[in-house]
């Protein structure tokens, strides 16, 4: 019994592993196509801010789908529904400036962060959790930080794609956890 559930937390780990690779690299470009084309790119800019959270959404699938062990459903669920809710709202505001999508931008970093919390701190028994921890948390202050800047002159689209790479990082350190953890396994 103990080898089939170290095998079935050996391939969720390798799964994650996978995801968290593409996740990374998904952010990197799409964080350098958003500084490269601007807050003022139209229809090229509203599809970047909507392609983002979709993305989330397929990540989500993925990981329910791959993550037989260790997969705390009802919260990625919850992820689903609201990066879906973040596209569409990113859709609906793209037109209306950058404070109105950095409050639905802020407002989803806050309550994704805290799912992300939620979901690692279940998955910290397989290890590399840590930085998708600290990952959240920093998405909770990150959301309040877009929030807040809305209200400002400065509000600025390109502080998206600081987060994104932020992001991106954390989850390319808990590939590299997870690798580490898989082989030793």
């Amino acid at each position: 019994m103990t080898t089939v559930t170290d095998m079935n937390a050996t391939r969720t780990a390798v799964a994650l592993r996978n995801l968290y690779v593409v996740r990374f690299g998904f952010a990197l470009v799409w964080a350098v196509l958003l500084l490269l084309t601007g807050p003022a790119s139209g229809p090229l800019g509203t599809a970047l801010l909507v392609i983002y959270p979709l993305f989330d959404v397929a990540a989500a699938i993925v990981d329910l789908r791959s993550s037989k062990t260790a997969r705390p459903a009802a919260a990625l669920y919850v992820n689903t529904a609201l990066s879906l809710l973040t596209a569409i709202g990113l859709a609906v505001t793209a037109t209306s400036g950058v404070p109105a999508v950095l409050r639905v931008w802020g407002a989803w970093a806050i309550t994704a962060g805290i799912v992300q919390l939620i979901v690692a701190i279940s998955r910290r028994g397989l290890g590399g959790q840590w930085a998708m921890i600290l990952s959240g948390g920093l998405s909770t202050i990150a959301g309040t930080a877009f929030i807040l800047q809305a209200g400002t002159p400065a509000a600025s689209l390109t502080s998206l794609a600081g987060y994104a790479i932020v992001g991106g990082v954390f989850f390319l350190i808990s590939a590299l956890r997870l690798h580490r953890t898989t082989k030793s396994a």
